[in-house]
This record gives structure tokens, sequence and C-alpha cells, in this order.
């Protein structure tokens, strides 16, 4: 699968991180986020959820999404075993992430990082 790795020359963590609903891994919010992070020693591993991979609009269904931030988590920590992993995203991508961890905890992930975080789908306070 697509990702973008970012780093500086000695990172102390790995944040997997997860785009938005609307937008995907390039978007500049999210380069925003991963210099940032960056300067302040966090590699960041950005990757795409399949349904923008794909060129469509729609979300994928929640269990796919899940699946996705699974995957993820594998190939950051493929990447750099070296490295203690942190998982999240902004808003939409943050979600999933937090409905994966608390289905299951994955694997190597040390803690979850959300920005923009939304409790719950647009008018969907029950999900």
């Amino acid at each position: 699968m697509d990702h973008i790795y970012d780093s500086n020359n000695k990172p102390k963590a790995l944040f997997v991180l997860a785009h938005g609903a609307g937008a995907g891994m390039r978007h500049p919010f999210m380069g925003s986020v991963s210099e940032l992070m960056c300067n302040q020693g966090i590699a960041v591993f950005r990757y795409e959820f399949t349904y923008i991979a794909e060129g469509r609009r729609r979300p994928d269904p929640p269990t796919r999404l899940e699946a996705r931030v699974r995957e993820a988590v594998s190939e950051a920590a493929a990447l750099r075993p070296d490295l203690p992993l942190v998982a999240g995203g902004k808003s939409m991508g943050g979600r999933m992430t937090s409905r994966a961890a608390a289905d299951t905890p994955l694997e190597g992930v040390r803690g979850l990082v959300f920005l923009g975080f939304p409790l719950h789908a647009p008018g969907k306070a029950a999900s």
C-alpha cells in the first residue's frame, strides 16, 4: 500500500498517521503535522485508506477502515522495528484508530494521538 515516511536524522518514535474522511495523506494539513512532528524528533508514517487510494469519495465501512489501520501499523513496525510506535489520525482517521485499538490493542503501539477528533460520525451520535 501507498505511504509516506518522513523523518529527521535520529527519531525517537514513529507516529502512524491516518488522514480524515475528505482528504488523503498528501493534504497540506497532513504535511504540516508531519513536519512539526519531525522537528520534535518523531518520525511519521502517513498512509492512505483504500477508498482514497482508489479515487472514491465515500469512506469504506468501519470494519474495512479499521483493518487498514492494523495493516498500516504493521507496515510501519516493519519499516522501523527499532522505534516505539504511536498511532492516530485526523478526524475520521483518529476515530478509526481508536475503534481498532478498542476492539483489540494495536500490536506494538504505546499510545494514541488524535487531531480534530470527533466522538462520533456526523449526525450519528449513537455510533
